[in-house]
């Protein structure tokens, strides 16, 4: 397998990770809910295996720079190419799709009001913003909230700065939770049985030479922030990029998202990181949390 390369168009910045290492990416959720299908199918008589299959080609469409043929979504998702193509054709008819002369397909605006949806109508979402702005003013430097779904933390907001910031950090991003601020940050607070779960189907891979691998490493250091409140990833994911994030926790104590700061290509200790981000990120999150029912 080749080297993949997650590039910036903005800012022209890349990540190179390593061989076999890439992200879990909407292509792979399309091809799991794809054969999440089959399983569904089999001893659930209410599981719309059509629909399954139609949101597995919007998102293997989701995670592509290039328009793709019906081949190629039925390759990438492993949907038969006739019912990749009536998903197609349906999504085309719905305004979600659209095609070009070469019989190649790609994502209209329209499927942006499904992420405007949900972000507009999560409280957590729609009330960190303002906090994150001013996190962001006070510290001068990119922040973001970040909850954990699956086995991935996802961006749910970001602060307004003029800092670029990596297209790996942008609001909707799925990034591992094992070598993210945030993610170590939700993992720490897992109950032991849903731990152990997450280690045994989660799969480490190095992104950097620098990130933690190694499972025993990791439950270490999953303690160690447990008990200090907050996380530190530094090029653990790309590199000259280092992250520290505290939890968010709603009225009933409950961990439900991570606030995090971003460095991007620059580096800092963990101890000048804590005495300068650690204080207001940690405000910030109470703010936030006060306002989260359980």
């Amino acid at each position: 397998m080749e080297d993949t390369e997650i590039a910036s168009h903005a800012s022209g910045a890349s990540m190179t990770l390593p061989r076999g290492s890439e992200t879990r990416s909407p292509a792979g959720d399309a091809t799991a809910l794809a054969a999440a299908t089959i399983e569904g199918m089999s001893d659930d008589p209410d599981f719309v295996a059509a629909l399954a299959r139609g949101l597995a080609v919007l998102l293997a469409l989701s995670d592509k720079r290039r328009r793709m043929s019906i081949a190629q979504v039925s390759h990438l998702t492993g949907i038969p190419r006739a019912t990749a193509r009536r998903s197609l054709h349906t999504l085309v008819r719905l305004g979600f799709v659209a095609v070009d002369d070469a019989r190649r397909f790609y994502l209209r605006p329209r499927v942006l009001s499904f992420s405007h949806a949900y972000l507009s109508a999560s409280p957590i979402a729609v009330m960190s913003q303002p906090i994150l702005d001013r996190l962001g003013e006070t510290l001068r430097e990119a922040c973001s909230l970040a909850t954990l779904d699956g086995d991935e933390i996802v961006y749910l907001a970001r602060s307004a700065t003029s800092r670029i910031m990596s297209p790996s950090l942008n609001v909707g991003r799925r990034l591992p939770a094992y070598c993210t601020s945030v993610g170590r940050v939700m993992l720490a607070h897992l109950p032991p049985e849903e731990l152990d779960r997450y280690f045994a189907r989660v799969r480490l891979v190095a992104y950097t030479e620098h990130t933690i691998v190694d499972e025993r490493e990791l439950r270490a250091m999953l303690a160690r922030v447990r008990d200090q409140g907050y996380a530190l990833a530094s090029e653990q994911i790309e590199p000259r990029l280092s992250t520290l994030a505290v939890p968010v926790r709603d009225t009933g104590g409950q961990v439900v998202a991570g606030i995090n700061v971003i460095l991007q290509n620059r580096l800092m200790n963990a101890e000048e990181m804590s005495s300068r981000f650690l204080r207001p990120l940690q405000d910030a999150a109470l703010e936030l949390g006060s306002a989260l029912l359980p």
